[in-house]
């Protein structure tokens, strides 16, 4: 995307002179979060999520009006701590720098505050964040788990699964397709109930995979990305202009 977009704008890209200016004109900004290493099994970059929430960050930014804050590629993913080169934030850590985020800039007088969250595990300390805050910004979210309620009925085949995944993977086959070594994505879902994080231990509590994947990542295909892509984008747009509301 240009540094100026018919309608947002990149503050990194900017001096503070001309960020003060536009801080009269737009009350919202928007940062992308997303991992920078974290494991994806092995057909998907550790960058992923970082790619991920830049990619759908371009397509949200040419059609609503914000200030756009670099992408924060490190996070609260406990789940992926086995599997190197997987970078954790403790929870603490990670919900205190989105209060300092947020606090900074409501002391520039921004009004609304919205994160496009392409975690999981990241979203209680977001929420959390969100509350202290309350009173001094509004502080809104993606949440994946609530949008992939509202995806089509049918649309998903496999068993079961959320990471490296059928749907994650078809997410990248569309957006970002060079990254996608297909060839190399394996099934590799445990469907044992009741079971947190991703383990490389067969015998440990947690969901075994020895892979790094959870779910089937070979029914992805680029007809499901484009529609969960589009229907993501307006989900999180609708989101942002609802803000304030």
């Amino acid at each position: 995307m240009d540094i100026f977009s018919p309608v947002s704008i990149r503050l990194s890209d900017i001096t503070w002179n001309e960020a003060e200016s536009l801080l009269e004109k737009y009350d919202t900004v928007v940062m992308a979060l997303g991992a920078g290493s974290k494991e994806h099994g092995p057909h998907l970059p550790l960058g992923n999520d970082f790619i991920l929430a830049e990619r759908l960050l371009d397509r949200v930014a040419d059609r609503v009006e914000v200030l756009i804050l670099p992408t924060l590629n490190y996070g609260h993913y406990p789940a992926f701590t086995e599997y190197p080169i997987s970078i954790n934030l403790r929870y603490d850590t990670f919900r205190d720098v989105i209060v300092d985020i947020a606090r900074s800039l409501a002391g520039f007088g921004v009004k609304k505050f919205y994160i496009l969250n392409t975690g999981v595990s990241t979203t209680p300390p977001i929420q959390e964040a969100a509350t202290i805050v309350d009173g001094e910004i509004d502080l809104e979210f993606l949440d994946l788990l609530e949008f992939d309620k509202s995806l089509p009925e049918g649309l998903e085949e496999q068993e079961g699964g959320t990471h490296a995944d059928e749907l994650e993977t078809s997410m990248m086959l569309f957006l970002a397709p060079e990254v996608v070594a297909i060839e190399k994505a394996e099934k590799d879902y445990d469907p044992r109930q009741g079971r947190h994080g991703l383990t490389r231990n067969p015998n440990s509590a947690g969901n075994y995979s020895k892979t790094g994947v959870y779910g089937d990542p070979t029914l992805a295909s680029y007809e499901k990305g484009e529609v969960v892509v589009n229907l993501l984008v307006e989900y999180i747009l609708n989101q942002i202009q609802s803000m304030g509301r």
